[in-house]
């Protein structure tokens, strides 16, 4: 009798350890947390995801907003099969459909920001069975013009260089160009001076 009991224990006790490493069922959120857009101008809010389960027509997608002054939550836009768009309030006919769920991506477009779009917005994906995980959020700061920042230096960086090896190869060229000129004409004056002699 007692040899059943600590066999059952001790099954009891593997299952409870199996079922702790087992990965568990939670939706993934990634989005690029900060982010900086110009006055009266377009934004896309990026929200990916992933998630063990594939995703089916149970796939929902919930976007939200906090203010940066405070205030309450605001709905942005929901997505379960089609876009539900907001009918009223700060966000009507500026919020649409970005995201692709069989791309793992549940972005949307903003448009037209004011400087009142300023806070978190969040993006939280369902995809039963997996339905927990932590909420992505992305805090947006409209500005009046974009500070200059590490991709600005790179491009500007990767556009110096570029100038600066095409003024390289057109002074290459010139110089050859030239140098064959002048050997044409000190060849012809050599030509012009035996042909002279000669006669």
């Amino acid at each position: 009798m007692y040899g059943k009991s600590s066999t059952r224990a001790r099954l009891l006790l593997l299952g409870i350890q199996l079922a702790a490493l087992w990965p568990t069922a939670a939706v993934e959120i990634y989005t690029s947390r900060v982010l900086e857009a110009v006055n009266g101008t377009d934004v896309r809010l990026k929200c990916t995801f992933s998630s063990f389960a594939p995703v089916g027509d149970a796939l929902t997608v919930t976007w939200n907003f906090r203010p940066q002054d405070g205030g309450a939550e605001q709905f942005v836009f929901y997505y379960h099969v089609d876009p539900f768009r907001p009918m009223s309030g700060r966000f009507k006919d500026r919020v649409v459909w970005d995201g692709n769920p069989e791309r793992y991506d549940a972005s949307i477009l903003l448009w037209k920001l004011q400087f009142d779009d300023n806070g978190t917005y969040t993006c939280q994906v369902k995809n039963p069975p997996d339905v927990d995980g932590l909420v992505g959020e992305i805090r947006l700061s409209v500005v009046h013009t974009v500070r200059f920042s590490e991709i600005h230096f790179l491009a500007l960086a990767i556009g110096s260089a570029c100038a600066v090896m095409v003024t390289i190869v057109i002074v290459v060229v010139l110089f050859q160009h030239f140098r064959k000129k002048r050997w044409a004409e000190r060849a012809h004056k050599v030509v012009e001076i035996k042909s002279l002699a000669l006669s």
